[in-house]
């Protein structure tokens, strides 16, 4: 896998998961709706960690900085 993710990209959807995180453990948002953004949240993590976004691939994109040669 190439890595298709900036560091403010990974940032971003780590903070998104955290406050998804955060709005289900409180109670805030539960039911469906809860478990949905619980599953939205460990995906963010992930693609976080690994630095790849699937659903980037198909389209090309690529928010990672371009290396100067």
């Amino acid at each position: 896998m190439k890595k298709n993710m900036g560091s403010t990209d990974r940032i971003v959807r780590f903070i998104i998961a955290a406050i998804f995180g955060v709005l289900y453990f409180t109670g805030t948002v539960s039911g469906t709706l809860g478990l949905v953004l619980l599953i939205l949240a460990g995906v963010f993590v992930l693609t976080s960690f690994i630095s790849f976004c699937p659903l980037y691939a198909p389209f090309g994109i690529s928010t990672c900085p371009v290396k100067k040669q």
